[in-house]
């Protein structure tokens, strides 16, 4: 559950209990907060649907915090995740050493998706990454696995396809290929 999705669950549900428990005749005005309240709710769910960039502000993005390894001090200075929380984190995962993790990331709903040293193949060259989602490109991402655009274009030349928009979902994969769902 995303930060805004908390706060509009919590947000409804008061205004309904204040509608039921509400003893004066202000029942039309407590209706017309949650029916505005339900539409604002219902506009910022299209606005995130459409627009990359929206969904990245209310909810956020995924953070890596432990990479090769190597606590990324800044990345838990980014995210306000203090070591006591991120090892609390950890152990949800039956990880009880950060010797044992390769890859941590904090999701945007406060959750941590953690790939552990023992699973990691000798052949994997990469964690396996989005890089463009709805004919979007995540230029992070790419920037992050040492990938240009330079590269992505040529992947995806040789399977036909000349425009980023043309693709619905395209994932790094361990080995280094290129996963690829076109639109449509």
């Amino acid at each position: 559950m995303t930060f805004f999705n908390y706060i509009t669950g919590i947000t409804i549900g008061s205004l309904v209990a204040n509608t039921v428990l509400n003893k004066g005749n202000h029942y039309l005005n407590d209706m017309i907060n949650l029916i505005w309240w339900t539409i604002l709710t219902f506009l910022v769910s299209l606005l995130t649907l459409k627009l990359p960039k929206a969904q990245t502000i209310l909810a956020g993005e995924p953070t890596i915090v432990i990479k090769n390894g190597i606590i990324l001090k800044k990345a838990l200075k980014e995210t306000g995740l203090n070591l006591d929380d991120l090892t609390m984190l950890l152990r949800d995962k039956d990880m009880f050493s950060i010797k044992e993790v390769d890859y941590a990331i904090l999701e945007p709903n406060g959750k941590l998706s953690v790939l552990k040293k023992q699973e990691r193949e000798k052949t994997r060259l990469y964690v396996p990454t989005e890089i463009i989602t709805d004919g979007n490109l995540i230029k992070r991402n790419l920037e992050e696995l040492g990938l240009d655009e330079t590269w992505l274009y040529e992947k995806l030349k040789a399977q036909g396809i000349y425009s980023v928009g043309d693709v619905f979902y395209a994932e790094i994969q361990e080995d280094g290929s290129l996963h690829i769902e076109k639109k449509g």
